[in-house]
């Protein structure tokens, strides 16, 4: 019976706590991309409770680093400890742990830095960065870094294999471009994306990785325009394609070299 009874206070001092992480993760779920900045009143309705629990909550949110508050504007956004939080979840990401080995195989092999992206909804975000190179200069990409949809190698590959209207803006982009159209034409043709930005002196390969028939991350070289060649049937290419290849195949995808 006092066991019983013990059981009994347990759950019932548990559910306050579930209530209050519910309502913290209804809060800071409401901000969104295309929504980054909220007003109290905003969150009051989203969160269905009084202003006074409203306030309390974005309180101790604010005390965690997850909300931040601008006082001008009187505007709440999403504070530095997400970005934490969510470099640690892209780093646990499946596709991250099953790519590592193929990472640093091909960094071995071209001697350049190598970068793992996923799709994030809206363009290609990195999730890992191999860049043990031996030269004396490397060249590094940070993990989270959000690419550029259309000039980056990478987001041109997702443009290229994902369908238009997943992503955000293509459709409409596609009308408007030939050019755009000939380049995602030409990214299928070869398997492979390359891109020289013309003002910082650095260029990327990227291929695509699938799963089950589906594009669910894209592998890139990076480096300088001296030590990466343009040709998509350089020896780094190829060896960037092989990769790709691989690790589809590991992932269950028939690829090229399997047709």
């Amino acid at each position: 019976m006092l066991a019983m009874l013990g059981e009994d206070r347990e759950g019932a001092d548990a559910a306050p706590t579930i209530q209050t992480v519910q309502r913290a993760a209804l809060i800071l779920s409401a901000f969104t991309v295309s929504q980054p900045h909220l007003s109290l009143r905003e969150i009051t309705n989203r969160l269905g409770a009084s202003k006074a629990t409203a306030h309390r909550y974005t309180k101790a949110l604010r005390a965690a680093n997850l909300l931040r508050y601008d006082e001008r504007t009187a505007l709440y956004s999403l504070g530095p400890q997400v970005l934490t939080l969510a470099a640690s979840a892209r780093a646990g990401l499946p596709i991250v742990t099953v790519a590592e080995p193929y990472l640093e195989k091909l960094v071995r092999t071209v001697d350049e830095t190598v970068v793992l992206s996923v799709w994030d909804g809206e363009t290609a975000t990195v999730v890992r960065s191999a860049d043990n190179t031996d030269h004396v200069i490397r060249i590094s990409v940070r993990a989270g870094s959000r690419l550029d949809l259309t000039t980056s190698a990478q987001g041109r590959v997702f443009c290229a294999y994902l369908p238009p209207d997943e992503v955000p803006g293509l459709p409409k982009l596609l009308r408007q471009s030939p050019e755009l159209r000939e380049e995602l034409a030409a990214i299928r043709a070869q398997g492979l994306s390359v891109n020289s930005p013309a003002l910082n002196g650095v260029r990327t390969i990227a291929a695509p990785v699938f799963e089950g028939g589906v594009i669910v991350a894209t592998m890139a070289i990076v480096g300088t325009t001296v030590n990466v060649p343009c040709e998509v049937d350089s020896p780094m290419a190829v060896a960037l394609r092989e990769s790709t290849e691989a690790l589809s195949r590991h992932l269950g995808s028939l690829t090229p070299l399997d047709e």
